[in-house]
């Protein structure tokens, strides 16, 4: 960088630190709005973890590196077979002064396999024993294993069988307690900021929904002697050159998100400020299998796969701030080497000659073009891609809608079914294969509904297997076969990309890509 350019992005950088960061309230740019402020209600957006880890803590929490520590519980052992857990509870209390006791955490988790919730992370407790037939509908909710003792200090709760991957899980909402006297009081609308109760760091005083999420500081949060700041605002920005400009005039002191194309730009001009890291996710489009979906036919859905050029997209559109993605499990996932869909990393002109074949074989050329949607949530950067995604797929005789709504909405009809095919992304949240493949499982973010026998017997295997190389195979394996099925295809792998203001330490990039508030302050 030239000195006169360097002079002017440390001047530009200088001038960042906002009025809310001289106040001790933080500003932060994320990716959509909550669907709510229930662990239990919540779709899985990333955007929605944010916020949920900041006014909630589980029994495990993350640290700045994003590493496990201990969070609600102090400790904990776990027994030599593998199924059972036990937990022992530290001091702390809700935001309104009652306990938290372990009979907290024994409702949470009966609330959410309650068939009447339908929440979206019911599946993640099915490790436990009796949750699946409780959530649907064959026991009653006190047959979980669950069980809260010693007057509520300590959670025992016991597996029907090994999971080796059940205790990283615990650091996602479905492993935040319930404030179960709130829930009683009022009903629904308990987690409204008028009258929601937290066990986090920071608790909601004002939210609209689509707009700001006001949080001012828990003074009750067991560890408040160690959080500097006074609040945390969350800003909804879809539009993420809305929430460049909105970081650079000051209004914002982290931008969680932003296009990978403007990375040159914000590295040449905002280095000290611009956050570039390695991170486990990935990009993708999912395939809707109904058997009256426009995709319902394999040939179809690998031709699609085929067509598009992964190396164009991340190299060139998204300027090099990505990866090409030929698996699901992202490179750099613990213990695991990812498994390349069928086909995807042969050259462009056979993959090219191979889809033209598959799509006539399946009635449709340029003459005979294939009608279908393809949906995605806002933001100029999903455009770009379905812009260019579709002008791939072109030439196959495939003519497709572009359509799109805001993130919320758009992964609420996802999980409806909604759509023919549709951008969808996994951003990790514990580092382990299982994460990602368990997208193609009957229970969980499967929002294709894809359904394959031998797939679930290799995962449900892996799950109770306690050899790590053992498991490893077993879930490459299941990958595999997934893939070979077209019911989605990568795109790219993530990397962490943010704004943070200089002035601001505490902030760690980690693979996870996990921040809680409660360690960021602002430098000496």
């Amino acid at each position: 960088m030239s000195p006169t350019r360097l002079a002017t992005a440390l001047a530009v950088a200088a001038s960042m630190t906002s009025l809310s960061l001289q106040a001790q309230t933080l500003n932060i740019g994320i990716s959509g709005s909550p669907s709510s402020l229930s662990p239990a209600r919540v779709t899985g957006g990333v955007w929605e973890e944010d916020v949920l880890r900041d006014i909630f803590e589980g029994l495990v929490a993350i640290d700045a590196d994003g590493r496990m520590i201990p969070g609600m519980a102090s400790d904990w052992e776990i027994s030599d077979d593998g199924t059972v857990y036990t937990f022992h509870l530290r001091d702390a209390e809700w935001s309104d002064g009652e306990p938290v006791t372990a009979d907290d955490f024994v409702f949470a988790f009966r609330h959410q396999l309650d068939p009447a919730t339908a929440s979206n992370y019911a599946h993640r407790l099915y490790p436990l024993v009796n949750a699946r037939a409780i959530n649907s509908g064959d026991k009653p909710l006190d047959a979980l294993g669950a069980e809260s003792l010693d007057d509520g200090r300590t959670l025992r709760l016991t597996l029907a069988e090994p999971a080796a991957y059940f205790f990283k899980t615990l650091v996602l909402p479905f492993g935040y307690p319930l404030p179960e006297h709130a829930v009683e009081r009022y009903g629904d609308a308990w987690s409204k900021p008028a009258n929601i109760v937290v066990n986090g760091a920071f608790k909601p005083v004002d939210w609209v929904s689509n707009s700001t999420l006001e949080t001012v500081k828990n003074p009750r949060y067991h560890d408040a002697d160690a959080v500097t700041l006074d609040g945390v605002d969350f800003h909804p920005m879809e539009d993420k050159q809305a929430g460049i400009q909105r970081f650079r005039a000051g209004e914002l002191d982290i931008l969680r998100d932003y296009p990978a194309a403007r990375y040159p730009w914000l590295e040449e001009n905002l280095p000290e400020a611009t956050h570039l890291a390695p991170s486990l996710g990935t990009y993708y489009y999912v395939f809707n299998l109904a058997d009256d979906s426009p995709v319902a036919d394999p040939r179809i859905r690998e031709a699609l796969s085929l067509a598009i050029r992964r190396e164009v997209i991340a190299d060139q559109l998204l300027e090099g701030a990505v990866e090409p993605a030929y698996a699901l499990v992202p490179t750099g996932t613990d213990h695991y080497q990812p498994q390349p869909q069928p086909g995807l990393q042969q050259p462009i002109d056979e993959r090219q000659a191979r889809a033209r074949q598959l799509m006539k074989e399946a009635g449709y050329d340029p003459d005979h073009p294939l009608h279908l949607t393809l949906r995605y949530n806002s933001g100029d950067e999903h455009r770009q891609i379905a812009v260019a995604i579709a002008a791939m797929w072109k030439p196959l005789g495939v003519e497709a809608e572009l359509r799109h709504t805001e993130a919320s909405v758009h992964y609420e009809d996802l999980m409806a079914g909604d759509f023919q095919v549709a951008r969808a992304a996994w951003i990790s949240s514990y580092d382990d294969a299982q994460n990602f493949l368990q997208l193609l499982s009957a229970e969980s973010n499967n929002y294709g509904d894809y359904q394959n026998d031998q797939y679930d017997a290799l995962m449900a295997e892996s799950d109770v297997t306690q050899d790590a190389d053992e498991r490893e195979a077993l879930m490459e394996h299941a990958e595999r076969i997934g893939l070979a099925d077209y019911p989605l295809t990568p795109i790219y792998v993530y990397t962490s990309r943010n704004l943070v203001d200089p002035a601001l330490d505490g902030w760690h990039d980690n693979a996870l890509n996990m921040h809680p508030s409660r360690w960021v302050h602002i430098g000496d």
